[in-house]
């Protein structure tokens, strides 16, 4: 080939080289659900002013000590009552969700203990707590609670089932980011910007998960596709601010 026949192809070469060279690189962390052009709207479940769309589990008002205050939902927990607060208990969203993108940010107190709990159902004749049909998201200070010395208990872990890895929870006292995504069957949890847990639900493998955890002889543990989202009275003082959802 001649030398001026070859500089065309020489130039279009370096071109798709130098294209090839500037393309972002696939980011490790990034979600494999809800693709681009598929998803709803944003939805806020907290409006940083108010407690509406939130009632205590089994009631048609939310307890005295689940307060508003700087823009956070604030459980206070100074009236203990057995192992929850007085006039607190887990409090649930007025609409259920069955595939969704939940984003919120938590914080807890010293030697504190919490949880988001998933696909709710509200039926306190059958289910005394939220948990005996919702499986959670732990929250939870790690440095300080009883808790984070059993495996599968600590902040991030899809408590009892899965550990979560790498641990990105902050202090007690400090916010933490969290984002849940469950679409198809699939369920993805960041926790600070990181994937930290990735599991498939409803399948003989999550069953046999059940079967191995404290929740093997609640038939309803684990086993509704839609429901509600709770937030955990646990006894502590915690707070949840930016809680938003979107329906995939």
């Amino acid at each position: 080939m001649a030398f001026r026949n070859l500089l065309p192809v020489l130039s279009l070469a370096a071109l798709v080289a130098c294209q090839t060279s500037s393309s972002p690189s696939m980011d490790s962390t990034a979600s494999s659900l809800a693709p681009a052009g598929k998803e709803g709207k944003w939805q806020t479940l907290f409006d940083g002013k108010t407690t509406q769309g939130w009632h205590t589990y089994g009631k048609q008002t939310i307890g005295k000590a689940w307060k508003v205050e700087d823009g956070t939902l604030r459980l206070d927990a100074a009236a203990k009552k057995d192992w929850q607060t007085s006039e607190g208990g887990d409090i649930v969203t007025q609409e259920s969700f069955g595939d969704f993108h939940l984003k919120l940010d938590w914080k807890i107190a010293a030697n504190g203990n919490s949880g988001i709990i998933l696909f709710v159902q509200e039926d306190p004749t059958k289910y005394q707590h939220t948990w005996h049909t919702g499986p959670e998201i732990q929250v939870l200070d790690n440095a300080g609670h009883p808790d984070a010395k059993i495996h599968k208990h600590r902040a991030g872990d899809l408590y009892d089932l899965i550990a979560s890895s790498p641990e990105t929870v902050k202090p007690a006292g400090e916010w933490n980011q969290v984002e849940i995504i469950s679409q198809n069957g699939r369920l993805e949890v960041k926790q600070n910007g990181q994937q930290v847990l990735s599991t498939t639900m409803w399948d003989d493998n999550w069953r046999a998960l059940i079967a191995g955890s404290k929740f093997a002889k609640m038939p309803g543990f684990g086993t509704f596709k839609s429901g509600k989202i709770a937030l955990q009275d646990h006894g502590d003082n915690v707070w949840y601010r930016n809680i938003m959802i979107k329906r995939l």
